[in-house]
């Protein structure tokens, strides 16, 4: 991982993006999306996570946070290993989902790869931290966030993909997750 994307300020807020392994489109089912905000929001209660900005898309999180506690690496490693392993677990059963044996194969395939990794690979290892060192910055960051799926086409107006915080700062819905705004 290049030097350039670290956590640095270890006080401080960043935007992060990570994907599943070969970019996958696991969140397609309201269980995996459930996973993750359910996962996000024990980080917030529990763990000193403060949320302001999310967006989860069929492949990819984008999130703007900070770590009250001062260890935004470790907060974001062990916030996708516990998702990894859930959802993993989620996969396998699931009765519903027909992709099982493929993902299954995917995730097992990426994870043959990596000497870090025991069975299956889920996320991507890079996280690419992007300091929010300016209000400029923050303004930046969760447009982009909020119309990622705008320009995937999913919707028309950000406040309607479901799993982002557009809901949130725009008619201030805080049903699927709840954030710390500003």
């Amino acid at each position: 991982m290049s030097r350039k994307y670290k956590f640095g300020e270890k006080e401080g807020a960043y935007f992060i993006s990570f994907a599943t392994v070969n970019w996958i489109d696991v969140f397609t089912r309201d269980d995996y999306f459930s996973c993750i905000t359910d996962s996000l929001d024990y980080c917030r209660k529990n763990k000193g996570m403060e949320i302001y900005g999310y967006c989860i898309m069929p492949s990819h999180i984008h999130l703007i946070f900070r770590s009250a506690l001062g260890d935004p690496s470790g907060l974001i490693r062990d916030f996708k290993g516990f998702t990894s392993r859930k959802l993993i677990k989620s996969i396998i059963e699931n009765e519903q989902e027909s992709r099982k044996e493929w993902l299954l194969w995917m995730f097992e395939r990426a994870g043959k790869k990596n000497s870090n990794v025991k069975k299956y690979q889920f996320w991507q290892q890079h996280n690419m931290p992007i300091e929010i060192w300016s209000y400029k910055v923050f303004e930046q960051k969760l447009n982009y966030i909020h119309n990622n799926p705008i320009e995937t086409g999913f919707v028309t107006d950000a406040i309607d993909w479901k799993y982002s915080s557009a809901r949130n700062y725009g008619n201030n819905d805080h049903t699927i997750l709840e954030i710390d705004l500003s």
